[in-house]
């Protein structure tokens, strides 16, 4: 798993340096570049595993690339398919994988941080990724996945008319959200999961329904479900990962 690990960090770091600075290329060369330190800070200088870094710095580049593009005129549905299939691939390459160690591993074995105690490097690059793309590209995946099945369009991203300006706080929530949602079922407690996904809908419900515009009531509850479902199933997919 050392391999998906370091490509959900290069790729969310990529992500991260977008919403902090938009800068073209620079963004995407950080988040390859580092995954690559990630990964020879964890040990994996074998020839396959330098052959992987270089794949999937040329990924994360990618990545970022086709989300910019998808965002000003591109179809949205080609970034997911360049995630999805790095995903992909990763996990059919994982076998070829060394353990992840190097200095991460002698770092984890001499930390006096309860929580990291006893952990190995491959779980701590698994974790450190999967917290970064709840914190990041969660949301670059629902905004495209809004694109790509219509419910907004990007010219009219950060106008009166996006719907996101109708529903504040979403860029915010949404990351706080997906990071409860995995804490709380690797703790064992799905049921408090699933209320805080009913308490989101419940609190959001008298907002959908406080515009004035039928139409406007219609685009804001097709928003919000797909958004939200899109948020929660790559909060699930982080689970998943997590829980092996």
């Amino acid at each position: 798993m050392s391999w998906i690990a370091v490509l959900l960090i290069g790729v969310a770091v990529a992500d991260l340096a977008h919403s902090i600075r938009p800068v073209p290329i620079v963004n995407e060369c950080t988040g390859a570049a580092v995954a690559v330190w990630a990964g020879l800070v964890a040990g994996l200088t074998d020839w396959p595993d330098l052959l992987a870094l270089a794949v999937i710095a040329g990924l994360v580049v990618l990545w970022g690339q086709t989300v910019t593009r998808s965002f000003a005129t591109g179809p949205a549905w080609v970034p997911l398919l360049v995630l999805g299939g790095s995903l992909v691939l990763a996990l059919l390459c994982s076998a070829w994988a060394s353990p992840a160690g190097g200095l991460l591993g002698e770092w984890l074995e001499a930390t006096q941080v309860p929580a990291l105690r006893g952990m190995s490097a491959d779980r701590a690059l698994l974790l450190t990724g999967a917290v970064l793309v709840l914190l990041s590209t969660g949301n670059v995946i629902v905004r495209l996945v809004l694109v790509a099945t219509g419910t907004t369009n990007p010219a009219l991203h950060d106008t009166p008319d996006d719907p996101e300006q109708r529903l504040k706080g979403g860029r915010l929530l949404g990351p706080m959200e997906r990071v409860l949602i995995v804490g709380l079922g690797l703790a064992g407690h799905l049921t408090a999961a699933s209320i805080v996904i009913a308490a989101k809908g419940l609190l959001r419900w008298p907002e959908l329904q406080s515009k004035p515009e039928q139409q406007w009531i219609h685009r804001l509850t097709e928003y919000f479900l797909v958004g939200s479902f899109v948020s929660w199933l790559v909060a699930l997919g982080a689970l998943v990962l997590l829980a092996r």
